[in-house]
């Protein structure tokens, strides 16, 4: 049975609650089964995902919740929080795969390794603009690399949507580039 918005009605839906994943959902959701970017970031908090890295900073909770929202409500329900879920525990294997000496951080040449690995391939001056955004002297802890991914995602599946025939060309108009760009 499907729900408006992907998420469940109050109460849950009957078989949920034996999902591992319903525990962390619904000890911060509220009774309208979603959740908002400041209920992410506490649940992911409580869930431990981010392991010894540091929490999730609010800001990178926004743009997952973005990534996500296809209802534009701004919030979460659970089978987005499930998809998220996934799509955290790859990001936290590739990083943990490129954080060799375990220091929480991984370096410039990495996170170019890093992201080839997640399937995108860039040019050497978009690896360069990633870099002067995401590092910190040079380096890039988990949650920017998490923020970083979770841009490169939301703004492929917008280049994709308007990429018709496949070949590596969109056309935006400037206020619909505008919105893509400033709502990840």
């Amino acid at each position: 049975m499907a729900y408006p918005g992907y998420g469940a009605p109050p109460g849950g839906v009957p078989g949920m609650q034996q999902d591992p994943l319903y525990g962390y959902f619904s000890a911060v959701a509220g009774q309208d089964g979603h959740i908002t970017a400041d209920e992410l970031q506490a649940c992911l908090t409580q869930s431990g995902i981010s392991g010894t890295y540091k929490p999730f900073s609010l800001e990178t909770c926004v743009l997952m919740i973005n990534m996500l929202d296809r209802d534009m409500s701004g919030t979460m329900g659970f089978n987005e929080f499930k998809e998220l879920w996934q799509a955290l525990n790859a990001w936290k294997g590739t990083f943990v795969s490129f954080d060799r000496d375990h220091s929480g951080t991984i370096e410039g040449q990495e996170l170019q390794q890093a992201i080839r690995t997640l399937g995108y391939n860039l040019s050497p001056q978009a690896m360069n603009c990633i870099m002067k955004r995401y590092s910190n002297h040079g380096r890039i802890p988990f949650d920017d690399f998490v923020s970083c991914s979770v841009r490169l995602r939301a703004l492929t599946d917008q280049f994709r949507r308007r990429d018709t025939n496949q070949s590596g060309n969109a056309v935006f108009q400037y206020d619909d580039f505008i919105q893509v760009t400033m709502s990840v």
